[in-house]
C-alpha cells in the first residue's frame, strides 16, 4: 500500500497562519524524509482555520526543501481560473523540480458565496463550462491546440522538461464520469463524502480511458487507542464549531466544558469516516478500505490541535507501513 498526505494547512486555535504554514514546511520535509509518495495541499479562500489560498506558492517553498516527494495541489479550483495561467504556475513549478509536480483539479468553490463572488462573478457558468475548461487546460499542458486553433500560437512557459501531471478530484459520481471520460487519475475524496465511494470508484476503473485512482482518508493516529481518541476530539470538536459559524481555529478537543450536552453527544458519536487508533489498529482499518475500494494508494489527512501530533500520528503510519 502506497501512503501519501493531503494538507489543508489547518490553524490551530492560539496559533498564527505564519505558524499553520511554517508546520506545513516541516510536515512536508518529515513526509519526504518518511518516505511517502506525494504531498498535496488544498486551496481554500476565507475559511476560518485554513491557511492557504494559494497552493502554488506554498509548493515552491516545500520544492526547495525536499528532494523525492511528489507535490502538488488539491485541488486548484479551476472555475476561478483561466486555464492558461494555472498552466503557467505548474509549469513554472515543474521546471523548478522536474518530474515531481502533480496538478490536481477541482471544481468546488472552496470558501462562502461572497467570497465566490469576489473571486469569479461568473463562477456557476464556469462551472458548467468545466468540462471545456478541462480540455483547454489539458492542450496547454500538451501543446496539442490544433494548427487552427486561436491558442496554438502561444505557450504557457516556461517549458518544464517533464510536464505536470494532472489528476481530477472529487466527491462524486460525476467528477468519476468525467475524469474517466478525459483520461485523467481520480482522487475521491472518502472523508468529506455521503456518496457510494467504492461503487464510484468500480465505475471510474470501467471507463475506457481510466488511469490510476487514489482515496483522500481522515486519520488519527497514536501510540495508544485511548491517545488517539483524544486526539480526535480536535477534529470532532471543530466540525461543530464550523456547523454553527463559530471557532477561528482547529480547537483543543479535551476542553469542552462550555458545550451543551447536545453538543457534547454529537461530539461523542461524530465523522463516522474519521479513522482513528494505534498504528495496526489503522493499519487494519486501512487495509479493509483497501479491500473495499480495490486501490493501493490512500492520501492521509491528519488535523489536531497539537502539529507534533500530527506530526507523530504520520511518522506512526510510515513505520507500521514500512515505507
Amino acid at each position: 500500500m502506497k501512503l501519501s498526505i493531503l494538507d489543508q494547512v489547518p490553524i490551530s486555535e492560539g496559533s498564527s497562519p505564519q505558524e499553520a504554514l511554517q508546520e506545513t514546511i516541516k510536515l512536508a520535509k518529515l513526509g519526504d524524509e518518511l518516505g511517502y509518495k506525494r504531498y498535496w495541499i488544498a486551496e481554500h479562500h476565507d475559511m476560518k482555520g485554513l491557511g492557504c489560498p494559494a497552493p502554488d506558492m506554498v509548493l515552491s517553498l516545500i520544492g526547495s526543501q525536499t528532494n523525492n516527494i511528489r507535490i502538488g495541489a488539491g485541488a486548484v479550483l479551476l472555475p476561478h481560473y483561466m486555464p492558461f495561467h494555472v498552466v503557467e504556475k505548474y509549469n513554472l513549478l515543474a521546471t523548478l523540480y522536474p518530474n515531481r509536480v502533480e496538478l490536481g483539479i477541482g471544481r468546488a468553490p472552496g470558501g462562502s458565496a461572497e467570497v465566490t463572488m469576489a473571486m469569479s462573478a461568473n463562477f456557476l457558468e464556469n462551472v458548467r463550462q468545466m468540462p471545456s475548461s478541462i480540455d483547454n487546460l489539458l492542450h496547454f499542458l500538451n501543446q496539442s491546440f490544433p494548427k487552427d486553433h486561436m491558442f496554438s500560437k502561444i505557450n504557457p512557459t516556461p517549458l518544464p522538461p517533464v510536464s505536470p501531471v494532472p489528476w481530477l478530484l472529487g466527491t462524486s459520481e460525476k467528477s468519476a464520469i468525467q475524469a474517466a471520460e478525459k483520461g485523467l487519475p481520480y482522487a475521491f475524496g472518502h472523508f468529506m463524502s455521503d456518496e457510494d465511494g467504492p461503487s464510484i470508484i468500480k465505475n471510474y476503473k470501467q471507463g475506457e480511458a481510466s488511469k490510476e485512482a487514489l482515496i483522500a482518508v481522515s486519520v488519527i493516529c497514536a501510540e495508544t487507542n485511548e491517545e488517539a481518541n483524544i486526539l480526535a476530539m480536535d477534529s470532532k470538536r471543530w466540525k461543530i464549531e464550523q456547523a454553527k459559524g463559530e471557532g477561528n481555529g482547529v480547537p483543543d478537543g479535551r476542553k469542552t466544558s462550555h458545550l451543551t450536552t447536545e453538543e457534547k453527544r454529537q461530539l461523542a458519536s461524530s465523522d463516522n469516516k474519521l479513522i482513528i487508533g494505534n498504528p495496526k489498529q489503522v493499519r487494519k482499518q486501512l487495509e479493509e478500505l483497501q479491500r473495499v475500494y480495490k486501490v493501493d494508494e490512500f492520501m492521509i489527512l491528519t488535523i489536531t490541535h497539537n502539529y507534533e501530533a500530527r506530526r507523530r500520528s504520520y511518522k506512526l503510519l510510515a513505520e507500521e507501513f514500512d515505507l
